[in-house]
């Protein structure tokens, strides 16, 4: 007899647990569609971000070139000069 009511007790347990389960795939399908979406959303941005870094990367290169050559003409003119005018001493008698 009491195999009979676990049986029975185990059945509608299963019954009973049907619906919820697949309500809990539901939301799981539901928050995997979001995950995905994100994912994608991340990789669009991680995309975009190394082309911005390609970009700055190549801003930065030519900006060091050109710091080079501007530090190159000072050099060039700071050489060019020639020797300050010496102040003549002369003695004046007063």
């Amino acid at each position: 007899m009491t195999r009979k009511n676990v049986g029975a007790m185990l059945a509608v347990a299963a019954v009973l647990s049907l619906p919820l389960a697949g309500c809990k795939d539901t939301k799981t399908l539901q928050e995997n569609e979001q995950l995905k979406a994100k994912v994608a959303e991340l990789q669009k941005e991680n995309g975009q971000v190394g082309n911005d870094l390609e970009t700055m990367t190549t801003a930065h290169d030519a900006l060091v070139k050109e710091n080079e050559k501007l530090k190159a003409e000072i050099k060039a003119l700071k050489t060019k000069r020639t020797g300050k005018k010496t102040v003549s001493r002369k003695h004046r008698r007063g």
